[in-house]
């Protein structure tokens, strides 16, 4: 089954490109740009990754972020995070970035979405793998800050296929941005945004009414809501769901615990992803290992992770028959 995981091929749509920060690189980054970070050793940064919340890591999390200073460090982040996406046989990624977290320090909107771009882009020709971009809005900020953030995307629509919303859940509600999203979907990106998480099922219903989202990031609190499954799983509503990440923050205790395999078998469109991966200990192949571990399950059950996210993704129809056809044939050939 390992074996079937590791090279069954992959597409993730919840990765937050700052959260793929390996200690290693964050070392790197800050002796090239001469800042101080507090760690005084690779350990000593694992060390600082036990989390009991969303907020102890969202702590760290900003504070690793201060390295990236220049396009090369946000092509150098994002080109690390493309060849671990090659070891695990990721074929497609949607990467989420966080351009507040950058903007608030000094960095220029430019530079943080053109190295990453440019990582993206150099990845289709040198790896074979596809991608495409999410700008997310930091829902503990303000409104006006969203709105300068949105303002400052319109230029680069060519590189940003849809807006998402972030950060710390609760106190944070839906409706704080709905005047925000309805100005991102009049200027053509699609929408997505983090509901469920630490925040009760209500908050999936809140994100989905007011911000009128195609895709729930997380979203795994709906199983309090039985009528909520039945509507996701009715609208085949994707759920982004990161069960590393999950645990690490303590939203379960354990991954046998976990209900994706539940709302997978209730029909619900549910997918696996990293999130942060560099933060919660495991990346996509992990991931899918981690959840067959913890739950039995078929090779089809599996793969079917993956024909979800390829239903959820932002691709194009010709692009998504052909991966459904990839992961098909593999299928066929390892049942």
């Amino acid at each position: 089954m390992k074996q079937f995981i590791q090279n069954l091929p992959k597409v993730e749509l919840h990765l937050h490109i700052e959260g793929t920060l390996e200690p290693e690189l964050m070392f790197e980054l800050a002796a090239r740009n001469n800042i101080d970070i507090p760690f005084k050793s690779f350990e000593d940064v694992r060390d600082a990754y036990n989390f009991h919340n969303l907020q102890s890591f969202l702590d760290i999390y900003y504070q690793g972020a201060n390295v990236l200073i220049t396009e090369q460090d946000f092509f150098d982040l994002t080109w690390a995070y493309l060849v671990r996406c090659k070891q695990d046989n990721v074929v497609h990624t949607e990467v989420f970035f966080d351009p507040q977290t950058h903007t608030e320090r000094g960095i220029s909107f430019d530079t943080v979405v053109n190295g990453i771009h440019n990582a993206l882009s150099t990845a289709v020709e040198e790896l074979g793998i596809t991608s495409q971009l999410i700008m997310c809005f930091l829902r503990h900020l303000d409104e006006e800050s969203a709105f300068i953030t949105l303002n400052k995307s319109l230029e680069h629509k060519d590189k940003i296929v849809a807006v998402g919303l972030d950060s710390s859940e609760n106190g944070n509600p839906a409706s704080k941005f709905e005047r925000v999203f309805k100005a991102a979907i009049n200027e053509g990106f699609l929408t997505v945004a983090h509901a469920g998480e630490e925040g009760e099922a209500s908050s999936i219903r809140d994100a989905l009414a007011l911000l009128k989202i195609t895709r729930i990031d997380h979203g795994v609190r709906c199983s309090d809501d039985e009528m909520l499954v039945k509507e996701l799983a009715t609208l085949r509503t994707p759920l982004t769901v990161c069960p590393l990440s999950n645990i690490k923050l303590k939203v379960f205790e354990k991954m046998e615990e976990h209900n994706i395999v539940e709302l997978l078998r209730e029909n619900v469109c549910v997918t696996i992803n990293s999130d942060d991966p560099a933060y919660f200990g495991g990346y996509m192949t992990d991931n899918f290992i981690a959840v067959s571990n913890a739950h039995d399950m078929s090779k089809s059950e599996i793969a079917q992770f993956t024909f979800n996210a390829i239903e959820a993704s932002f691709i194009s129809e010709d692009e998504k028959e052909r991966l459904v056809a990839m992961n098909t044939a593999y299928l066929a050939l390892n049942q």
